[in-house]
C-alpha cells in the first residue's frame, strides 16, 4: 500500500469490508431459491494470466479458457466466485485502488468474452504485510476456508456441492477445508503433487494442464440439478 495513502472503502460494487485488507465484491443481487453448488475461482494463473504481482490494469490478459469457463457457469445458474489471495497490497507493491482498476479490467475482459463473475474476494493480510496488514494465519487467507465462507454467507451456495480451481495447491486446500466437493488445481506452479495428495473421501482432486480444454462448468461440477 502507498505510503501515506488511504486505502479506499469503496469502488463501484466492491469494497473494504474491514477498512483494512479484507475486499468483498458483488456484481448483482443473489438469486432467489434454494442454495446450488458454486465455482470458485482463483484469479492469478486461473481466469487471468500469471504475471508475479497483478497490479496495474494495462498488464491484466484472460488466461486460456477462463471467460468460456465462466460464460458456462452464467448460463448454468452456477455461481461463478473468485477468491484471491493478495499479499502484492499487503506487501506494499500495489495499493486496494489499483486492485479495484485491475478487478474493473478483468470484469471488462470477461464481458467482452459474454462472461460476468458472480462475487470476488480478496485477503490482503499477510505474514510479510506492511503495518496493519501483517498478520500470519488469516482466516481468509488461503488455504484457510475463510473467503469461501463469507461468500456462502452472502450468496445461496450449497458448499458441499461446490468445487475450486486453483493453480496452488493452497487454493486446493481452502476448498477442502470449507467443506467442498472438490478441487480442480490447474498446472502452473508445479505442485500438482501437493494437490493430489489433499484427496480424502467425499473430495475430489482432479488436475489440468489448462482450462481450454475444458467444455463448460459441468465437466468439473457434473449435472447438479441447478442447470435449467
Amino acid at each position: 500500500m502507498s505510503l501515506g495513502k488511504r486505502p479506499i472503502m469503496s469502488v463501484g460494487e466492491g469494497r473494504l469490508i474491514d477498512g483494512v485488507g479484507l475486499w468483498r465484491e458483488t456484481r448483482g443481487a443473489p438469486p432467489a431459491g434454494a442454495p446450488r453448488a458454486a465455482l470458485f475461482l482463483d484469479r492469478d494463473g486461473v481466469v487471468t494470466v500469471e504475471t508475479g504481482y497483478l497490479g496495474r490494469a494495462a498488464d491484466v490478459a484472460l488466461a486460456p479458457g477462463a471467460a468460456a469457463l465462466v460464460a458456462s457457469c452464467n448460463r448454468a445458474g452456477t455461481p461463478a466466485i473468485i477468491v484471491t489471495n493478495q499479499s502484492g497490497v499487503g506487501r506494499g507493491l500495489y495499493d486496494w485502488d489499483a486492485f479495484a482498476e485491475v478487478q474493473r479490467a478483468v470484469a471488462s475482459a470477461l464481458a467482452a468474452e459474454g462472461a460476468a463473475y458472480d462475487m470476488a474476494l480478496a485477503c490482503g493480510y499477510h505474514e510479510c504485510g506492511r503495518g496493519r496488514l501483517r498478520c500470519a494465519g488469516h482466516p481468509w487467507r488461503k488455504p484457510a476456508p475463510g473467503m469461501l465462507l463469507e461468500a456462502a454467507r452472502r450468496w445461496p451456495v450449497d458448499l458441499a456441492r461446490s468445487w475450486i480451481v486453483g493453480d496452488r495447491a493452497t487454493d486446493i486446500a481452502a476448498g477442502r477445508a470449507a467443506g467442498l466437493a472438490g478441487g480442480l488445481h490447474v498446472a502452473g506452479t508445479g505442485d500438482s503433487a501437493a494437490a493430489m495428495r489433499l484427496r480424502r473421501r467425499g473430495f475430489e482432486v482432479r488436475c489440468v494442464d489448462t482450462l481450454a480444454g475444458l467444455r463448460g462448468v459441468r465437466d468439473i461440477i457434473g449435472d447438479t440439478g441447478d442447470i435449467a
